[in-house]
């Protein structure tokens, strides 16, 4: 599918856009990898990276430095373009806290922005990626990718003539990405810390590996007809265990939940389960639109869920256990 094809990637030196390249690098034969971001050194590191390892694939890549907040320059940079995957984003919830209006610019106008371009310039699909922050939100991070989703679903409305499809894949913080617990953690216990903070002990979160996550884009950008929004199933865990997975003989002291942030990550609310359908390791929630019938439109073999189900980190039927956990951590090299 994406043998002799252009696929740009907006946040392409992020830990996603890195991995997701070079997974395209290894496994297909593109025509041409876009890697569309504002940080020119990350791209200088990234492409240093590509021209030692992966040399005889380097010349596929190109490095585009723009901004999605720039219209103009997006249209530009879709010129030609088959497929775009949207992981580009203002991500931390206290940056985005204190500086709404840029968080705003980049995450809803940005949105905004890859439509257009997408539909002016043909693209045959969008993927944009979402977080469970978006599912009943608390913090601005969370309001603006709830509005981003809303935006790239209702584009389908007017995607006909060009037949672009715009759909989305949801998960929450990927196991060792910056930013999230894991770094910290490990960042503490190199200073040689023995006492982990624990915002609450009751505390929860879906385990999810980059691996899984390019997993679960792949699988939407082949079977996605518009509208969707894919969630992995995924185990889950308690904050606590993880600290004792990482530092078995540490102490650990309870700090409190900071401002915007939830006790559970929630990827499906009851409110979305009556469009919800189960499959076998994912769910697909549908779009909601009178000019659409779910029953002709969703995949063969889903189970409509029942109405109420809410799939949160604190209600899962799968967990990982602190041993579980400290296999997970040395497969990912996270230890």
């Amino acid at each position: 599918m994406f043998n002799e094809k252009v696929i740009l990637i907006t946040g392409g030196t992020g830990s996603f856009g890195q991995n997701f390249t070079k997974r395209l690098l290894k496994t297909y034969n593109p025509k041409k990898i876009i890697i569309f971001s504002r940080d020119e050194y990350k791209q200088d590191l990234f492409r240093k990276y590509l021209t030692i390892n992966m040399k005889d694939k380097v010349s596929k890549v190109r490095f585009f430095i723009g901004d999605v907040r720039d219209k103009s320059r997006l249209l530009r940079a879709f010129d030609g373009v088959d497929y775009v995957i949207h992981a580009a984003a203002m991500k931390q919830v206290p940056a985005c806290e204190y500086n709404p209006i840029e968080a705003i610019k980049t995450n809803v106008y940005g949105a905004e922005n890859i439509i257009d371009a997408a539909l002016d310039r043909g693209v045959k699909k969008v993927i944009a990626l979402s977080t469970d922050k978006a599912v009943n939100p608390v913090n601005l991070y969370g309001g603006t990718k709830l509005v981003s989703d809303k935006l790239f679903i209702s584009a389908n409305a007017y995607s006909r003539p060009t037949k672009t499809i715009f759909s989305i894949v949801r998960y929450g913080n990927v196991s060792g990405s910056r930013g999230s617990v894991i770094p910290y953690f490990k960042n503490l216990i190199t200073q040689g810390y023995t006492e982990l903070p624990i915002t609450d002990y009751e505390m929860t979160r879906f385990w999810i590996s980059l691996d899984e996550g390019i997993d679960l884009v792949i699988k939407a950008i082949k079977e996605s007809v518009g509208g969707e929004i894919y969630i992995s199933k995924i185990p889950s865990f308690k904050i606590v265990d993880l600290a004792y997975a990482m530092l078995p003989n540490a102490t650990t002291k309870e700090v409190g939940i900071r401002e915007g942030e939830k006790l559970h990550e929630v990827m499906i609310s009851k409110e979305d389960s009556r469009y919800t359908y189960e499959y076998d390791n994912y769910y697909i929630i549908y779009p909601n639109f009178d000019w659409l019938d779910i029953s002709k439109y969703s995949k063969e073999g889903g189970v409509p869920l029942p109405y109420g189900f809410e799939y949160s980190s604190g209600n899962n039927k799968h967990w990982l256990n602190v041993e579980d956990l400290q296999k997970e951590l040395h497969s990912l090299n996270l230890l």
